[in-house]
């Protein structure tokens, strides 16, 4: 007879046996469950990603999607610019904007994160540090031991990377996080293609409207500095610069002058006059081609005005125009830290261009029309006070005059003779008008401005350099020829004292009017004017200034350096 004990084994074997098998069973549910559970996340990240066409929200969707997916507590997803060595953006989830800050600049693609640049295939480790391309964090940076990583690539280009770390519970990173982040980059890289093509679809479409829009400010009348400023104001805005400078040419001088300024510091760039073979606007208008610079701060072409572009980076030069038919260039420059100007962005930016001096031309040509039609019409006017008017008043005279003779009363006859006066000077009246109307204005390229410049460019050799030169306001029709006289004679002694006494390396010259009175600054950074020094040119501007009602005032503070202000009143027209 089989004892109790035996019996009572038996029974419980079976039922071990059928509980490891429940607990296996419910082992592979669980992980059924878990890859379905997985399968739909993944689903949902991708339509979620895919949804987006704002390119930044794609980008930051993507970097959540990527750490929810793996349970990363950091996820970033790196931007390579357009040198395929460097990342040009960074795009973070998991730490905040305060630690950010304490840590400082985002990367720029050294150690792991530039073997992933270089080698663009997935990596995954189990410790960071261990990596021969590790070199540690920066101070305040959250420590961060497994590490996944996978290419994002947009058609056959690697547009950037997903960078995961810390997978939380303390795990690693397995393959199957690997394969899952890997189907998500291959979403990724469909939404960012959607969302860069929507993007430019849009930036053509804003493009279009601003042509449009400048098209008809130009064609319905609008005067051409209301027409500037807004091709200055919307290039502006569509490429995100901080300062827009347009500059055109001066006639016979070989100069540029800035016409309009819009944005950061504006005011101190209106009215400079930039030499065109060696700014770097001036290369973009002798060459017509765009001129691209990284910082203007450092850029060899700009470096006499550099202190302009105080926190201002890249830029870039746009002619107007091509070939011979250049009229103008506009200058565009972003903040300090902004992307470069890219090919991409520059040629719809010279079409844009290219479009606005075409409106240009159009509207200049119909106004030269409109003049020429003024013009014959006041050669018709001329040619009929001429052939009928004054023939008749000639003739009404001569009647007049033959009859006088016969009037025999005195008083009758004298005031017949004082009426063929009147129609004699009524007659010469008239030859003055039509003299008026056949008149050319013969004084193009000898206004005040052409010979400012002329002034300041011949004192470059006497001074070792070139003066900057900003000039504002109507300075060629509001300034009479009288006191533009003074006023070249005025700049002309300042710039010859300053190459003869001042020992300075840097002049500014400024000449402005606002109608009421004309004002010329020279302001240089040299010893300052001596207690003992020779004055008669001084005195000589001085008594210029006082003739026409005006002054001269010259401050030289103790750190050294001259500032001239002369100006005079200008008087109004009869």
């Amino acid at each position: 007879m089989e004892s109790p004990d035996r019996a009572e084994a038996r029974v419980r074997l079976p039922q071990l046996r059928l509980d490891e098998l429940l607990e296996e069973l419910q082992a592979r549910l669980d992980a059924a469950r878990g890859t379905r559970d997985r399968v739909h996340s993944l689903l949902e990240a991708v339509l979620s990603v895919g949804r987006e066409l704002d390119l930044e929200h794609v980008l930051h969707s993507i970097v959540e999607a990527a750490a929810a997916l793996v349970d990363a507590r950091y996820a970033a997803l790196g931007v390579i610019g357009p040198d395929g060595k460097r990342l040009s953006a960074f795009h973070t989830v998991g730490v905040g904007e305060e630690q950010i800050a304490r840590i400082g600049p985002f990367p720029e693609g050294h150690g792991i994160l530039g073997e992933l640049i270089r080698h663009p295939e997935p990596l995954r480790l189990a410790d960071l540090s261990e990596h021969t391309s590790s070199y540690g964090f920066p101070p305040h940076h959250p420590p961060m031991n497994t590490f996944l990583g996978v290419p994002i690539r947009v058609r056959d280009q690697v547009f950037g990377n997903l960078y995961l770390t810390e997978k939380r519970g303390g795990a690693r990173f397995d393959e199957e996080d690997e394969s899952v982040l890997s189907t998500l980059a291959v979403a990724a890289g469909v939404a960012i293609d959607n969302a860069r093509l929507y993007e430019q679809s849009r930036l053509r479409e804003r493009w279009l409207r601003a042509n449009a829009e400048i098209t008809h400010s130009l064609m319905s009348g609008s005067e051409r500095g209301e027409a500037l400023g807004l091709i200055a104001e919307r290039a502006r805005e569509i490429t995100g610069a901080a300062l827009a400078v347009l500059a055109m040419p001066m006639e016979d001088t070989g100069s540029l002058v800035v016409e309009l300024a819009a944005g950061q510091g504006a005011e101190e760039h209106r009215g400079l006059v930039l030499p065109i073979g060696d700014s770097l606007t001036g290369l973009a208008f002798s060459t017509a081609e765009p001129v691209r610079s990284p910082d203007v701060t450092r850029d060899g072409r700009v470096s006499a005005d550099a202190p302009l572009f105080t926190g201002l980076g890249p830029a870039v030069a746009v002619p107007f125009g091509a070939g011979e038919g250049v009229r103008g260039v506009v200058l565009l420059v972003r903040r300090a830290g902004r992307a470069v100007f890219s090919e991409k962005e520059t040629e719809p930016l010279q079409g844009f261009a290219a479009q606005a001096a075409l409106a240009m031309e159009l509207a200049q040509r119909r106004r030269d029309a409109e003049q020429i039609a003024v013009l014959q019409d006041r050669d018709r006017i001329a040619r009929d006070l001429h052939d009928l008017a004054i023939q008749r008043l000639f003739a009404t005279g001569m009647t007049l005059q033959s009859a006088g003779r016969l009037i025999g009363h005195g008083a009758a006859s004298e005031r017949v003779l004082r009426a063929v006066d009147d129609l004699d000077e009524t007659i010469k009246i008239i030859r003055s008008t039509i003299f008026g109307l056949r008149a050319r204005d013969g004084t193009a390229g000898a206004g005040l401005r052409g010979r400012a410049v002329r002034v300041v460019g011949e004192a470059a050799p006497v001074l070792g350099f070139a003066p900057s030169l900003r000039m504002e306001g109507l300075l060629d029709t509001e300034v009479p020829g009288g006191i533009a006289e003074h006023v070249v004679a005025v700049l002309s002694e300042a710039l010859t004292n300053v190459a003869r006494h001042a020992r300075a390396d840097r002049v500014a010259v400024a000449l402005e009017t606002d109608g009421e009175e004309v004002r010329l600054t020279v302001h240089d950074n040299g010893v300052g004017v001596p207690a003992d020094g020779r004055r008669s040119g001084l005195r000589n501007m001085a008594e210029r200034a006082g003739q026409l009602g005006g002054e001269l005032r010259i401050t030289s503070p103790d750190g050294g350096g001259t500032t001239l202000v002369w100006r005079a009143p200008v008087p109004d027209e009869e």
